[in-house]
């Protein structure tokens, strides 16, 4: 018996052409317009809390405006700038910016450079060290000011007895000028001198050991390996770090704030260490006058502009000159 076997199973036919077109259009679309999709959040973010309040302090600058009537404003101009320009609490909480600025931020890099150059090399527990030097950036600023208000303080504090063991006078820390700069400096000392070790730190990890073993051949001591090897090397990272840390200086707020509670912004019975940021605090939200506490932002943000250049000059100039 002979039977007939039929074929049943018809040709696939490929898709239309239009749903591939379809499917092109929108993978090409797709690779087009993902990154920025990608990075929408990052701008929506920005525009919102960052470009936003710039524009509207800058708008508020130029008004008469108080705290407790924030949508009352009255156009002033200029007034507020001109009147920075004769404060003197204002050049007073700038001089004082300054001078803590620089008695912190300059110990606080070279020691962050020399504890990189001792962590880069083999050191038995390097792991726990490095962790060691970052805990204090950890620590919250509340914490660590309160603490280093009774080591400076002027009956009982540890530094004074020290001190009453060399046989000096007990310091009031809080109430002199350069005393109470002095301890204000410390606690940013202590607080960002690891933070910036280990950022030298993941710089060096970058420069060639190459570099170390010749200078080892030709005889160089460590110290003249530090001097002639790492500084070259570290010389875009010390620049980016004073960046930072001239950002962070100007905007010193929470060490003075806490370091003498009962002053609260003022930063001291004279002001002897109100910085801006405590002087935007108290006109804005001591004085209510939001009007001169956004020209003291603005004031600020044109400082740090000016700081920024500063930089980018000497770092151009000192790339053309090798």
């Amino acid at each position: 018996m002979t039977g007939v076997v039929s074929d049943t199973t018809a040709p696939v036919s490929g898709p239309p052409a239009e749903r591939t077109a379809r499917r092109d259009r929108t993978h090409r679309w797709a690779a087009r317009w993902s990154p920025y999709a990608y990075l929408a959040p990052f701008f929506v973010f920005f525009a919102a809390f960052g470009l936003f309040p710039l524009l509207y302090t800058g708008w508020a600058s130029l008004h008469r405006v108080e705290l407790t009537a924030p949508t009352d404003m009255r156009w002033v101009g200029l007034r507020n700038y001109a009147r920075l320009l004769t404060d003197e609490f204002f050049w007073n909480a700038l001089r004082n910016t300054v001078t803590i600025g620089l008695m912190s931020t300059v110990p606080q890099l070279l020691m962050a450079l020399g504890i990189a150059h001792l962590l880069h090399h083999r050191l038995r527990g390097s792991t726990f060290f490095r962790v060691v030097a970052l805990t204090p950036y950890a620590t919250s600023v509340a914490a660590a000011t309160l603490v280093f208000v009774l080591l400076f303080g002027r009956d009982f504090g540890l530094v004074n007895w020290v001190l009453g063991l060399a046989g000096a006078d007990p310091v009031d820390w809080q109430n002199g000028r350069w005393t109470s700069q002095f301890a204000v400096s410390t606690i940013v000392i202590w607080r960002w001198t690891g933070y910036n070790a280990l950022i030298y730190l993941a710089a060096l990890q970058a420069v060639p050991g190459e570099l170390y073993e010749s200078a080892a051949l030709d005889g160089a001591s460590r110290w003249r390996q530090f001097a002639h090897v790492t500084v070259p090397s570290l010389r875009p990272t010390i620049l980016f770090t004073c960046v930072v840390s001239t950002i962070g200086a100007t905007q010193l707020f929470g060490e003075p704030l806490l370091f003498n509670g009962s002053a609260g912004a003022t930063g001291g019975s004279d002001h002897q260490f109100q910085t801006l940021g405590l002087y935007l605090y108290e006109q804005g939200w001591v004085n209510l006058h939001l009007g001169r506490a956004s020209a003291i932002a603005w004031a600020m943000f044109l400082i740090l502009l000016l700081a920024g250049v500063v930089v980018a000059l000497v770092g151009a100039y000192r790339r053309r000159t090798g």
